[in-house]
């Protein structure tokens, strides 16, 4: 894929073990490659893409399993989901680069650099929950699960479950957000039950790359997270002057200053 104006977006696909992985870029230069949350895809990058671009290369993949990337049988896994942010990267002969995850990104970003080390340059982890014993073992009810009905009564139900965290005015993300959701809703549950199993605390001393762990003010799930993360890895934090569990899109200019600061530190 030839390299393009900065603003613009190139979308493509790689082989991997799993099936085509979809991937949606802008700029060029040193790699950043951004991991959203579930159940979303890289449509939760689509403000921050160009803004990074225009300094750096912006990748923002589709995790297996979510988007247009391939949906294999079996059960989801921050391994398996780390596997496929691998083999992007092998298909795209990045040896090198930035990693950026967000919510459930920013746990495969963990993971990811555990297993690269120095091949990650530099970690930023965004509303990223700390999975410890706590995390694993407290009581979780549904977040997106909905059950479909004949009258359609099921599309409203899975607005209304996210619906308290966008404000008047942002319809259109929360848009985006069911429409992800829509792609994967006989699976839409097992990206968060992914998460609640996987054992974080033995992967942290492997991560060699800078980190910095950030938050938007409003997202009362993943805030305290960032002290846990201070404990762990001894790594700065940032809280977001504005945003809630979609800051991507609610504050994308400074969500993209954010990492683009972090990425520049070197």
């Amino acid at each position: 894929m030839s390299a393009a104006h900065p603003g613009t977006v190139r979308k493509g696909y790689v082989p991997s073990r799993f099936g085509q992985l979809h991937y949606v870029e802008s700029g060029a230069g040193e790699p950043v490659l951004l991991l959203h949350q579930t159940p979303r895809s890289w449509t939760e990058y689509r403000d921050v893409l160009p803004l990074i671009g225009a300094g750096y290369r912006a990748i923002a993949m589709d995790t297996v399993g979510y988007g247009a990337s391939a949906k294999p049988a079996g059960p989801h896994s921050v391994e398996r989901f780390a596997d496929g942010v691998q083999d992007l990267a092998a298909a795209l002969r990045l040896d090198r680069f930035h990693l950026v995850g967000h919510h459930t990104g920013g746990v495969v970003a963990v993971e990811v650099a555990a297993r690269l080390r120095e091949r990650v340059l530099s970690l930023t982890l965004s509303a990223t929950a700390f999975v410890d014993e706590e995390k694993r073992g407290g009581g979780h009810g549904r977040v997106d699960q909905v059950d479909p009905r004949p009258d359609g009564s099921h599309l409203r139900e899975l607005w209304d479950r996210r619906r308290g965290f966008y404000r008047p005015g942002e319809e259109a993300y929360l848009t985006r957000y069911v429409i992800d959701a829509l792609t994967v809703l006989d699976r839409v549950e097992e990206g968060h039950e992914a998460l609640r199993r996987y054992a974080m605390e033995p992967r942290l001393p492997h991560i060699t790359a800078r980190t910095l762990a950030f938050c938007a003010p409003h997202d009362h799930y993943s805030l305290p997270s960032l002290e846990k993360f201070a404990s762990a890895l001894g790594c700065p934090t940032k809280v977001l002057s504005d945003g809630h569990v979609a800051a991507p899109e609610q504050v994308p200019q400074e969500f993209a200053a954010t990492v683009m600061d972090w990425v520049s530190l070197g």
